[in-house]
């Protein structure tokens, strides 16, 4: 849902709109997309709905987005959220990224930054 939101964003291949870029990102968001949740954090801002933004921010970085938790560090230092929310904030964020770590993800890791080229090792 979240590609196709982008893709109504866009117009890339289908026609501008945004009753379907709202009703795929809300999917997304609705299926625990951090990058979704984020999109809809900015379009909060952007609609000067600022307390809502930075709940979407705070959800999207507990789910480990990078992005949001760049956001909120904004915030945070122009006076939109306190210090204790961004480093509650800082803490879920690397809980999530924490929660992610696994053998197998680092040799995907190491396969694609090698070009594609994976070094197999003993276990």
């Amino acid at each position: 849902h979240f590609q196709l939101s982008l893709l109504y964003d866009d117009g890339q291949g289908v026609e501008k709109d945004e009753k379907k870029r709202m009703y795929h990102l809300e999917k997304a968001v609705i299926g625990g997309h951090p990058d979704a949740r984020y999109s809809l954090g900015c379009k909060e801002w952007k609609d000067r709905q600022h307390d809502r933004a930075i709940k979407h921010f705070i959800i999207a970085v507990k789910l480990g987005s990078d992005a949001s938790l760049a956001a909120l560090k904004q915030l945070y230092e122009k006076g939109f959220i306190i210090k204790e929310d961004f480093a509650t904030a800082r803490l879920a964020h690397q809980g999530a990224v924490d929660a992610t770590k696994s053998p197998q993800r680092e040799a995907a890791e190491e396969f694609l930054a090698g070009g594609g080229c994976l070094t197999l090792r003993a276990v």
